[in-house]
């Protein structure tokens, strides 16, 4: 299982530390930008599944091009 965690910037060594001492969990520290990413990916998706759902309405693809 993998998880993703936010946690503030003083508190981070610890939190990575008492983790590493776990044998059982593997950690990997990503960048801010790779951070970013992947919670803007995740709301991407999230919001294809309401529109998926009828839950929100989709724009066409031509507004969302002029607005680039």
């Amino acid at each position: 299982m993998k998880i993703l965690l936010d946690v503030k910037d003083d508190k981070a060594p610890y939190l990575v530390k008492l983790l590493k001492e776990m044998k059982f969990v593997k950690t990997t520290t990503i960048s801010p930008a790779k951070a970013l990413l992947l919670k803007e990916m995740k709301e991407a998706v999230n919001e294809l599944n309401l529109v998926k759902s009828g839950k929100k309405k989709a724009r066409k693809a031509e507004n969302f091009l002029n607005e680039l």
